[in-house]
């Protein structure tokens, strides 16, 4: 059986599965300007919701490297996270992932059905961001994604 999760583009709100339930908002951590315009959009996408915010950056390492994350590059990325998470004024937290793969990341992290934001420039054709959200739906989770100037 193939779960299939939902994919919306620009909504206008989120909405939880129950009345008083938490809902937790996933943000992929892309670049900077854009996870910023994100975590801007998500007090108003989540208004009236008992929101959650996890911001999570998946630090990939290729096949021919060990699986150890240099310190260096590691603290600079909870650096970035922790200073985007403190523009937000909803809690967020910031969580990194290390994996062999940008989606494998993802899929690790993500608890089932999790509500996910991801936002990307608009393009006319179809960019990295819109695959993974699609590939995230595609996971059975509910899938936003979020145009940005």
């Amino acid at each position: 059986m193939e779960t299939r999760g939902e994919f919306r583009i620009d909504p206008g709100c989120l909405e939880t599965d129950g009345v008083g339930s938490e809902l937790e908002v996933v943000i992929p951590y892309t670049e900077p300007s854009v996870t910023a315009a994100v975590l801007k959009r998500v007090p108003i996408l989540t208004a009236g919701l008992n929101a959650r915010v996890s911001l999570v950056a998946v630090h990939t390492l290729p096949y021919p490297l060990p699986f150890v994350c240099p310190t260096v590059v590691h603290a600079h990325l909870v650096e970035q996270l922790v200073e985007l998470a403190s523009q937000c004024v909803l809690p967020v937290n910031p969580q990194v992932v290390l994996a062999r793969g940008r989606e494998e990341g993802f899929r690790y992290a993500l608890k089932p059905a999790s509500t996910i934001l991801v936002g990307t420039f608009k393009h006319l054709w179809r960019t990295a961001e819109e695959q993974l959200a699609r590939s995230l739906a595609r996971d059975g989770h509910k899938v936003a994604l979020i145009h940005v100037e």
